[in-house]
């Protein structure tokens, strides 16, 4: 039970001076509600794993979701998804329903035909190197990558797409990758702070390792990618976001609108993120 010590607390948390105003706004009501699971039949969605000599011998989990109408190892090209925090690859397709997603969207011609891709990351390395040796960039592009290409998919380019820590993820492979070699980013929500001292705990192995991989010192990188990030208002990266996107040149597509940072703001999201990677995929 959540107690809040007078009208004087509800308004520094109604403020975002204090934590907990998406959990405030929840409880009111205030993030709206997830969007519908569109009714049409999805694809085929493939599954398996592999053990990842880049993430220190962990057994990585992956899935492959494909448009109706194409089989497992269809000549497609292909987006790469990364998950939150404490999530892992089965989450964008049970949660977010994105097989769906994409199944309407093919059907209704407002993106081409592509496939969705997701795996396991690890419960916080923020897709990032860490001191320990887990090292998900390098299973991303070292391992991932060459699997999907051997099943027949295109890979070069290939489009990002996160939520929360895989937000950042998404934007920070991109940063490392290039316009060369990434078509599209959608981020959502995507977890950024001004400091070190900011960050959640484990996070991030030390300041440097803050520094090294801190987005708004690599905006130059990003150059020449479609970008879309989005945000709710009453998300606790809101702030960092409108920071990020008003230093991008162009101003990335999307953008802050009610919510919070949930499912409900991203499934709300989804549709229009999956369209704006296919068009640029194409």
């Amino acid at each position: 039970m959540v107690v809040l010590a007078g009208a004087g607390g509800v308004g520094l948390v109604e403020e975002g001076v204090l934590p907990g105003r998406s959990r405030l706004h929840r409880a009111l009501g205030g993030c709206g509600s997830k969007a519908p699971v569109p009714d049409v039949e999805p694809g085929p969605v493939a599954s398996g794993s592999f053990t990842s000599a880049a993430r220190a011998g962990a057994e990585v989990g992956w899935s492959i979701a494909y448009p109706p109408g194409f089989d497992d190892h269809a000549a497609l090209p292909v987006c790469v998804t990364l998950h939150g925090r404490g999530s892992s690859h089965e989450w964008a397709f049970d949660t977010l329903s994105l097989q769906y997603v994409l199944a309407d969207a093919v059907e209704k011609g407002t993106s081409p035909p592509f496939a969705i891709a997701t795996v396991d990351g690890g419960d916080a390395t923020n897709w990032h190197p860490r001191a320990d040796g887990d090292d998900p960039t390098a299973m991303l592009t070292d391992e991932l990558l060459p699997m999907l290409a051997a099943r027949g998919l295109d890979t070069d380019p290939i489009g990002l797409w996160g939520w929360s820590l895989g937000g950042f993820g998404a934007l920070l492979l991109a940063s490392d990758l290039g316009s060369s070699k990434v078509a599209a980013v959608a981020a959502s929500s995507p977890a950024l702070w001004a400091t070190y001292s900011a960050t959640q705990p484990g996070t991030f192995d030390s300041e440097d390792d803050f520094q090294a991989h801190d987005l708004f010192g690599r905006t130059g990188e990003l150059d020449g990618i479609p970008l879309r990030i989005d945000c709710g208002t009453d998300d606790p990266f809101a702030g960092e976001v409108r920071r990020l996107r008003s230093q991008l040149d162009p101003t990335p597509d999307g953008g802050l609108r009610p919510g919070c940072h949930d499912e409900a703001f991203w499934t709300r999201a989804a549709a229009a993120q999956l369209d704006f990677i296919g068009q640029h995929l194409g």
